[in-house]
């Protein structure tokens, strides 16, 4: 089923060598996740200004019906409840504020808030070892730490505002079967299941379908990879305590975990790498294992486990595109970096390259400049590269750090960890890692007048400027 799209592209007199009409686009968005979402639904606040059509290309098809509700009570709606793809499942992803603050600028985190579970506190410690680090939301000046969004409703939110997004055409399912390189405008074939084709031609191509991106491999885009030799196991957990907005890190012998509050006050999403020579034997476990084997190395903080959810399991590694522009194409998201979950920080950096994108062809075009442009493009990717630096060498280093067995490093991180709880300046600096902030600051826009989108949410209106500033730091 192909969804009409909202925006309509530009007619063009050319055509194909079969005299397949070729529909022009400004840019075109190849991936519908959230990612490629996001970046629609931001582009959409510049995008009357501008003039843009924008082409959203998504090979999985997703329920027809979904569109944003009238009122607060909810994000979306729609009689269907099928899954969309690998990235909309039950899982969760973790929201840094500073992602918060992108949603609210571009008008959807109203729907996306009722959803979420706010981490009020984090708690770090290193099994086996004195010292912990301990952060709370009030000691920074914000309602929350980040937040815990499940996948499908925040999926289903970003949908919701790429389908009201008048400029934004919503071309499902298709996939791209041909990508031919041109001077001004790249050239997309589009062909579906059903023997349906399309061809159309955008000035600027971005690239956010996955880390398993095949147009990458295409147009020989290398990769830099270290494996880690992990794997992640991800599930959710029912505890006989509520969470009360605890989030925990807990670094142990069989790998780092993660215990992340969900909406539900005893649910927990857990997130546990583990060694690669032991996913077998843990993956072969029965959830009564499982959980004695979660509550050895996590102890009673929640008391009881009593549901395991469903299991999945895949493995890690650090993978960083060499090239994430070239003319007239960028790439973002799992495309451009894949990295470690160990922080929870690989969704908050694609979407602050989500924002920066938006950032820099709003500015371009108002100085009249190409969006395809290399010279355009390459801003970006210098706005980019200290942040992708700073958030990837950190999640690496705790891999490191804490993968190694050494007593003599054991001793050495349960020190750092209790002088990171009492050096207030290191622990500020800790925490704006965790909260995504301190970086540049994009102004985004919503993306449709005020009486299409619910007021922002108002019980938090701090920007990240005043969160620095409190902190007494200068911004």
């Amino acid at each position: 089923m192909t969804t009409a799209p909202l925006a309509r592209a530009e007619s063009t007199n050319s055509t194909t060598e079969e005299d397949t009409p070729i529909s022009a686009y400004d840019i075109a968005i190849i991936g519908g996740g959230l990612v490629g979402a996001s970046l629609a639904c931001a582009l959409e606040g510049f995008a009357k200004e501008h003039n843009w059509s924008i082409a959203v290309i998504e090979a999985v098809d997703v329920p027809d019906d979904v569109h944003v509700a009238d009122s607060q009570a909810g994000a979306f709606q729609t009689s269907q409840t099928s899954a969309f793809q690998t990235s909309y499942d039950a899982r969760s992803t973790a929201l840094s504020w500073g992602s918060r603050h992108i949603y609210e600028q571009i008008g959807l985190w109203s729907y996306l808030a009722p959803y979420v579970a706010p981490i009020k506190k984090i708690h770090v410690s290193d099994k086996g070892h004195l010292g912990a680090t301990r952060l709370d939301h009030r000691d920074h000046y914000v309602e929350a730490l980040g937040y815990v969004a499940p996948n499908v409703a925040l999926g289903r939110t970003l949908l919701a505002g790429v389908k009201k997004a008048p400029h934004v055409s919503w071309l499902c399912p298709f996939k791209v079967t041909d990508f031919s390189v041109k001077a001004e405008r790249h050239q997309l074939t589009l062909s579906n299941a059903a023997g349906g084709q399309q061809v159309i031609e955008a000035s600027l191509v971005v690239l956010a379908d996955g880390g398993q991106s095949g147009l990458k491999q295409q147009l020989q885009i290398k990769d830099t990879v270290r494996p880690y030799d992990q794997h992640a196991v991800v599930c959710n957990l029912t505890m006989s305590q509520p969470h009360e907005g605890w989030a925990y890190e807990r670094f142990t012998a069989d790998g780092p975990m993660a215990w992340l509050p969900l909406p539900e006050p005893n649910n927990i999403a857990l997130v546990w790498t583990v060694p690669t020579e032991q996913i077998d034997e843990i993956s072969a476990l029965d959830d009564e294992d499982f959980k004695q084997k979660l509550l050895q190395l996590f102890g009673f903080r929640l008391g009881d486990i009593e549901r395991v959810g469903e299991r999945y399991q895949y493995p890690l590694t650090l993978v960083r595109a060499t090239e994430q522009v070239r003319p007239g194409l960028a790439v973002l998201g799992n495309a451009a970096h894949y990295m470690h979950p160990v922080a929870g920080q690989g969704y908050n950096l694609a979407l602050r390259g989500v924002a920066e994108l938006a950032g820099v062809l709003h500015q371009a075009a108002e100085q009249g400049e190409k969006l395809g442009d290399l010279s355009v493009l390459q801003r970006y990717q210098q706005r980019r590269r200290q942040d992708q630096d700073a958030v990837i060498g950190f999640s690496d280093g705790l891999i490191r750090l804490f993968a190694n067995n050494n007593p003599v490093l054991g001793h050495f991180r349960a020190g750092g960890l209790m002088l990171l709880d009492r050096f207030k300046p290191a622990k500020r600096w800790f925490a704006r890692q965790a909260m995504g902030i301190g970086g540049s600051s994009v102004r985004l826009r919503a993306l449709a007048s005020n009486q299409d989108v619910v007021k922002p949410y108002k019980q938090h209106r701090i920007t990240e400027q005043q969160v620095l500033a409190k902190a007494g730091e200068q911004v």
